[in-house]
């Protein structure tokens, strides 16, 4: 061939893949693998496990900084159909005047949208919040197949409870509860302090979302589990005393503050019919502060009392002699 020729590109082609125009799929890190319950197998292996937790913790960092103005609405958001509590309409049924519908209350699709949390919160971040749900799942099932008790195994049910019981999903923490406690903790012991804190989470859950009250005793007793505040919220609960509750729901800690928020419907219709007993008229911040509610929220839940010169409950008509 002589130099002034041009040279021919060749005739062999290059593979199929090279010539492809679509673009490649971009699969996301943490929907990779399956459920190990399912058949994954992948998630077994120890350093998988460490790589995998380390991208849940990053993409779960990420969506509290971008969300950073609207966390609780985003926590709520995918706990809402579970948060069954929250709807008091039904049990406020006999806290009204007896007049009929109150003309303070909306109607009731007017209050279901309402409450509804995710209006503030885009479906993205629901969709990654579920994602990093998901994923803690497939991690805790992995942990649990390959019988991991070491420290990593400890760090991963931490992560796991704290963002589960921050979105009140229950069927996550309860499970994740019990593996650290009755699994991991004999093998591997558990530090003072975080067992403690623990405990005391498991100890709420059983009185403040299950109402097992002798659970919570037993759970006590075998843990030797002593903390001021924990202990009178059971008290509390006992003794249907909504103003310690109150109070100490104030006091505590994020993570226990959201796992009394289950028995924040009970205490809250309680505390309300105790007030619709006893009193025929209240001041407003009386009423607000036995409900641990602003008075909007009341009437949106459903209450039928009637609000006069701005700041006077009427809680019951006198009788009039017939």
């Amino acid at each position: 061939m002589r130099s002034s020729e041009p040279i021919r590109p060749s005739s062999r082609r290059g593979a199929s893949g090279a010539w492809s125009r679509l673009k490649p799929v971009r699969e996301d890190a943490l929907e990779t693998y399956g459920l190990p319950s399912k058949g994954e197998t992948r998630l077994n292996d120890f350093k998988t496990q460490e790589v995998y937790l380390n991208r849940i913790i990053e993409r779960y960092v990420k969506l509290c900084a971008l969300n950073r103005s609207q966390l609780d609405a985003l926590f709520a958001s995918v706990s809402t159909p579970k948060l069954a509590t929250n709807d008091l309409t039904s049990s406020f049924s006999s806290l009204s005047l007896g007049l009929g519908a109150s003309k303070h209350a909306p109607a009731s699709h007017a209050q279901g949208e309402d409450r509804l949390p995710t209006r503030n919160a885009t479906a993205t971040s629901i969709h990654e919040l579920e994602t990093v749900l998901t994923a803690l799942r497939k991690l805790r099932e992995a942990i649990t197949a390959s019988n991991r008790t070491d420290i990593f195994a400890r760090r991963a049910y931490y992560f796991n409870i704290h963002v589960a019981i921050l979105c009140h999903d229950w069927e996550s923490y309860l499970p994740a509860l019990h593996t650290l406690l009755h699994t991991i903790h004999p093998r591997n012991p558990l530090p003072p302090h975080d067992l403690k804190e623990f405990v005391g989470l498991y100890i709420l859950d059983q009185i403040c979302r299950q109402s097992d009250f002798a659970g919570a005793r037993e759970a006590k007793l075998r843990y030797a589990y002593t903390d001021r505040r924990v202990e009178a919220v059971m008290r509390a609960l006992v003794a249907d005393d909504w103003v310690t509750f109150w109070r100490m729901r104030r006091s505590v800690d994020g993570y226990q503050r959201s796992v009394m928020e289950w028995a924040d419907g009970r205490v809250r219709v309680h505390a309300l019919k105790c007030l619709g007993r006893a009193y025929l008229r209240a001041d407003r911040r009386f009423v607000e502060r036995c409900a641990e509610r602003g008075w909007e929220e009341l009437v949106r839940d459903g209450v039928g009392w009637e609000l006069i010169e701005g700041d006077k409950v009427i809680i019951q008509r006198p009788r009039t002699k017939g």
